[in-house]
């Protein structure tokens, strides 16, 4: 049960200064992310070979795509588990522990024996560990949105929101960039003997760094003022879907386009334009490398647009120009030389990343504080399990056309199109009253 907000007062004063707490939130997004695309990298060349050897060439690299999947999969159980810690506990002790457990899980991959050491014992507690991955993802990039937004001032917050997302391009820049040195550095008989361990031990001092940045910082002053107002829910969960069951959904589509297409871009296309297109893998690391490092520009930019304008409509313009350009984009592709590639995939980048860049603000907006962990952890994490299988589709699509150049478009306009008609929603939507000091004065209801 909640009580009603009295009449508008004061947010308890927050002492972290805003940009210090914005670093934590980006900092954790970061080796959340940088932990999640190491094993991705990895997976393929050496989890399979590893953990699964006696299912053979194929079975090992189905085996290991499917620990991938298992992550995905929990994901939402793991944002029901931590939105509901968030709402009633707090953001920032929720995200010690999702930080945490996503750090030691990670670091302990790098320990486990392999087929050849311990049999199948090896492969059980790989999954366990993935399972232990994707339960803290869940949980993760809600409390980073509302550990920067919930600091600052109504004005700034949609460029705050901005901020964790520079997590994603920074964890895949920096998983990337391992791979490339270790493949470099080590001839493949020492990477799979015992190099292929160290990138995952390269969580741990990360780990360090980003349980110090948010043990040094405050609880946000919103969720203060919750507790000091008797106003937490029993349980969120349960109040959040009873509240706006709407506003959960158009949060879901908004989601679609900024979380699928990285997906499809950074997944699929890769191997699309290895197997069938004719590229090297290591130009298209290369091209997917670049286009995360122009997202660290973009990505503040389109937060500081969204201040202006509305985080709805930066979300809602980056899905329509990326609707207009998908198919001349793939159409491109097809003729393009490694210069081309590198920008097809920034323009092809750019775009999504707008609806990205923005999608913290327009989450934020939609949903009342009490239960607000909880609904942005489960919109998010439901949109990204049925990304998860957005490179599945789209190869069973490739399959059943003959590959025909426009069967990766089909998926990225749908995404786009959904995109579009729920930030065009959220636009739409009744929010809660917010005082000049950054107080909701009631709940929002849709």
């Amino acid at each position: 049960m909640t009580t009603e907000a009295p009449s508008p007062a004061s947010l308890p004063a927050a002492s972290s200064p805003v940009r210090r707490v914005a670093w934590a939130s980006m900092i954790g997004t970061s080796l959340e992310s940088f932990d999640f695309y190491v094993f991705a990298y990895f997976s393929a060349y050496f989890i399979g070979p590893l953990f699964f050897d006696p299912l053979g060439d194929f079975g090992g690299t189905l085996a290991a795509f499917a620990t991938i999947g298992v992550a995905f999969v929990v994901r939402p159980i793991g944002a029901a588990i931590f939105g509901h810690m968030g709402d009633r506990l707090g953001r920032r002790a929720t995200l010690l522990w999702t930080v945490g457990i996503m750090g030691v899980a990670t670091g302990l991959i790098g320990l486990l024996p392999t087929y050849a050491q311990a049999g199948w014992l090896g492969a059980v507690l790989l999954v366990l560990l993935r399972i232990a991955q994707g339960l803290s993802l869940g949980g993760e990039w809600g409390g980073s949105i509302l550990l920067a937004t919930e600091h600052s001032s109504p004005v700034k917050r949609a460029f705050y929101a901005a901020v964790p997302q520079l997590g994603s391009p920074v964890g895949s820049i920096l998983s990337a960039v391992v791979f490339i040195v270790m493949t470099l550095a080590l001839p493949a008989e020492e990477l799979a003997a015992w190099g292929w361990r160290i990138p995952f031990l390269l969580a741990i001092p990360l780990l360090a760094v980003s349980l110090y940045l948010r043990i040094t910082i405050d609880e946000t002053p919103v969720f203060k003022a919750v507790v000091q107002e008797r106003r937490r829910d029993r349980v969120p969960f349960a109040t959040m879907f009873r509240a706006q069951p709407t506003a959960l959904v158009i949060a879901f589509g908004a989601a679609l386009l900024g979380i699928g297409s990285y997906s499809l871009m950074n997944t699929y296309t890769i191997n699309y334009g290895v197997g069938t297109l004719g590229f090297s893998f290591q130009d298209l690391l290369v091209a997917t490398t670049i286009g995360g490092l122009l997202q660290l520009v973009t990505i503040p930019l389109f937060g500081w647009w969204a201040t202006r304008i509305g985080s709805a409509r930066v979300v809602a313009y980056g899905a329509l120009g990326t609707l207009l350009i998908t198919f001349p984009m793939y159409w491109l592709l097809q003729f393009a030389s490694f210069p081309v590639l590198v920008g097809t995939m920034i323009v092809g980048g750019i775009l999504p990343t707008m609806s990205w860049a923005a999608l913290g603000g327009l989450m934020n907006d939609l949903f009342a504080d009490h239960y607000r962990y909880s609904a942005l952890s489960v919109a998010y994490a439901v949109a990204a399990a049925v990304s998860g299988f957005i490179p599945l589709v789209t190869a069973i699509l490739g399959e059943s056309t003959g590959y025909v150049w426009w069967h990766p478009g089909v998926v990225l306009a749908l995404l786009s199109a959904i995109t579009l008609v729920s930030a065009w929603a959220a636009g739409r939507v009744r929010h809660a009253p917010i005082s000049e000091d950054g107080r909701e004065v009631q709940p929002a209801t849709v």
